[in-house]
């Protein structure tokens, strides 16, 4: 069950980077434990996201939630140029309140069912001031630098919820995608906890079996039964992070076999599902690992 994996790493709230590359590695699809804001600058690129395929214009934002399944394809012969922010989930829940909830970017581009954001005449937005101050605050050794550096960040995530609440961004409304593979997703997602078949989804979906198969590895680059598996884990690992058992949370989460659950969890998280549970016993607000391998960063 690996079609995909997880990559890149984050061992701090926040991580951002300005790159400019004339050719990138292509990367397979992957997903990471932590948000990935990219403002895409300029080159010819595609951005893959559960499904869809998004072409994106100067100062596009791309939102790939935690756990999204994505992958970039760029075109070599154009210098590819962004500004990727990698923020923890945990420091987005430290700042959410009554008032305010940072997370509303990335929830209402779920609402939206749209993962680019385009804003008009983004060189002139604060937005825009406000990402060049952020940029530049990483070569800053001055006086409390960090903290400098983690108040710009706080404005920078002000700004994009300010403009996604006042509407000044467009959630764009790709083409490029097979609604039928995008209904197969929704419904996977909406019903895990219960018995999903490729028959039953055929005969729901009014569809070949062999052909909607086919359909949906060709559109997303993974197939039908790895991606209900992965979901299953997905929902199980949260369960886990609750304090609820591991036994529990398998069958909590549609799985109906725990050799087969203990085997794909620790093939797909390199770790068995009780260390995660030890860890959240000893310290109630300990989450998942955000740390991967560095030679794995997704860019």
């Amino acid at each position: 069950m690996q079609p995909y994996s997880k990559r890149g790493y984050l061992n701090s709230d926040f991580r951002i980077f300005h790159l400019t590359d004339k050719s990138i590695k292509e990367v397979d699809y992957h997903y990471h434990d932590f948000h990935k804001i990219t403002i895409f600058i300029s080159g010819n690129v595609r951005y893959y996201v559960e499904g869809k395929t998004y072409e994106l214009e100067p100062y596009d934002i791309v939102l790939v939630n935690r756990n999204d399944i994505h992958r970039v394809q760029a075109d070599d012969s154009i210098p590819y140029e962004r500004i990727i922010v990698y923020i923890s989930p945990g420091f987005m829940e430290d700042y959410k309140t009554e008032e305010y909830d940072l997370n509303y970017c990335f929830e209402k581009a779920q609402k939206e069912h749209s993962s680019v954001l385009r804003i008009s005449s983004f060189e002139k937005s604060t937005l825009f001031q406000s990402t060049i101050r952020l940029e530049h605050s990483f070569n800053d050794t001055g006086y409390a630098a960090s903290l400098y550096r983690q108040l710009l960040f706080l404005e920078f995530m002000i700004q994009l919820n300010r403009a996604a609440i006042k509407n000044k961004i467009e959630f764009l409304n790709t083409g490029l995608c097979n609604q039928k593979v995008l209904d197969l997703i929704h419904y996977i997602n909406t019903h895990l906890t219960e018995p999903i078949t490729i028959d039953f989804l055929s005969n729901r979906f009014y569809l070949s079996k062999y052909y909607m198969m086919r359909l949906f590895k060709s559109e997303t680059g993974y197939t039908i039964g790895n991606y209900i598996t992965y979901r299953r884990l997905l929902l199980a690992r949260d369960l886990i992070s609750k304090g609820i058992p591991a036994t529990e949370a398998c069958f909590s989460s549609g799985f109906h076999d725990y050799s087969s659950f203990f085997r794909a969890y620790k093939t797909e998280f390199k770790e068995q599902p009780c260390r995660l549970l030890k860890s959240v016993q000893q310290n109630p607000s300990v989450s998942f690992s955000l740390n991967t391998e560095k030679d794995s960063l997704d860019f």
